[in-house]
């Protein structure tokens, strides 16, 4: 994936939310299948039961991506399109996404019922666990960076801190290797006991190797491990949710306010924040994720598809993706969300109407990842 550095983007990316136009409307449109029973909504909260047995029945098995540990992501595009997605587009629905915690900003955007994240490489989906239990732990805003980075939490922080002073508070705290050994066990304790959630000796090795990368690289923890540096001056952690600004220069992610941590937050505690592993081009687990959103009565409100569909393109897997896709329940305000467009295009680019794209894409007028990034109707 491309890292974008800059801190700021040019003035062309100020005027592109008035150019965002999304057509609301009832009817949901999946191909070849009906709207949901009158009877059907979306569950306001899932028992420990259902939300492994959704996840662990909807995931294929691991796949192999060219990038084995992605531990963050490096779009700088998050904070501009969290400000289009809340003002341009209605709460509620299902939000699907891939990758690690740019889904949380995205989630605490767009305000979804419920949310899938999907990723090819079952890793993420232990780190998305650990996520999960590191947010049901947090009081707020400061305990989550305390407990994801394994740094005592400074004397001043509030709810209402802002998010840049509560990074330059923690920069300076050293990594302690005892709460390290007490934050741990709390995590598999929060997942195994409280959860109930079962996983192989593979997995939890897995999940303990990503806690310990977030511990070994601290804040400055990027797509990989490390880009040297920290604060506002690299693509990493600390520098996506905190010092990454939107168009007017608000800081914009799940964690730069009380209120959108407490809304994810929210979401982890009720289950409702569903990892599973799969291939977007893969035989079952988009189509899975689809039936289950279309039997409770829910209709895809936003699907992040990062850069995905450039590999998919590569590898020829693009068709059978869309073809996924096709089977989702969607309506005229769904939207897929890709950052890349922003990097040569508008952000009406960027938020690509579902509905209409596929049907470009039958209609055999989407031919390369420049179409899709191009959003050709």
């Amino acid at each position: 994936m491309t890292v974008c550095a800059s801190r700021s983007f040019p003035v062309v990316f100020r005027h592109v939310l008035a150019a965002l136009v999304l057509v609301a409307g009832p009817t949901v449109l999946t191909a070849g299948q009906s709207a949901p029973a009158a009877q059907a909504t979306l569950p306001t909260e899932l028992t420990n039961a259902e939300f492994w047995r959704v996840a662990s029945d909807i995931s294929e098995p691991g796949g192999f991506f060219r990038i084995v540990d992605n531990y963050t992501s490096n779009e700088r595009e998050v904070a501009p399109i969290f400000t289009a997605l809340r003002e341009g587009q209605p709460p509620g629905g299902v939000y699907i996404g891939v990758g690690p915690e740019q889904n949380f900003t995205y989630i605490a955007a767009l305000r979804p019922k419920v949310a899938f994240v999907i990723d090819i490489r079952r890793q993420a989906v232990m780190q998305h666990l650990m996520f999960k239990a590191i947010f049901e732990l947090a009081d707020d805003r400061a305990d989550f960076i305390s407990l994801l980075f394994s740094k005592p939490r400074p004397a001043g922080l509030e709810r209402g801190t802002s998010i840049e002073a509560t990074w330059d508070a923690f920069y300076p705290v050293a990594t302690s290797a005892d709460l390290r050994a007490r934050t741990y066990p709390r995590i598999v304790d929060r997942l195994k006991r409280a959860r109930g959630i079962t996983l192989t000796d593979d997995e939890w090795s897995q999940l303990e190797s990503v806690f310990e990368a977030f511990y070994t690289f601290g804040p400055a923890i990027a797509t990989r491990g490390t880009v040297g540096g920290g604060g506002g001056s690299s693509v990493t952690f600390a520098a996506l949710t905190g010092y990454t600004h939107d168009m007017t220069g608000r800081p914009r992610s799940f964690l730069a306010s009380d209120e959108d941590f407490r809304y994810v937050k929210t979401l982890h505690e009720r289950n409702l924040i569903i990892p599973v592993s799969g291939d977007f081009g893969g035989p079952k687990a988009l189509r899975a994720i689809g039936t289950w959103i279309r039997n409770n009565g829910g209709v895809v409100n936003g699907f992040y598809v990062s850069n995905v569909e450039q590999y998919l393109y590569q590898d020829r897997k693009d068709r059978a993706f869309f073809d996924n896709v096709a089977t989702l329940p969607v309506d005229e305000r769904s939207i897929f969300i890709r950052p890349y467009a922003l990097r040569r295009g508008t952000m009406e680019q960027a938020l690509c109407p579902i509905r209409p794209f596929i049907a470009s894409v039958m209609a055999d007028r989407v031919f390369n990842n420049n179409d899709a990034l191009a959003c050709v109707r």
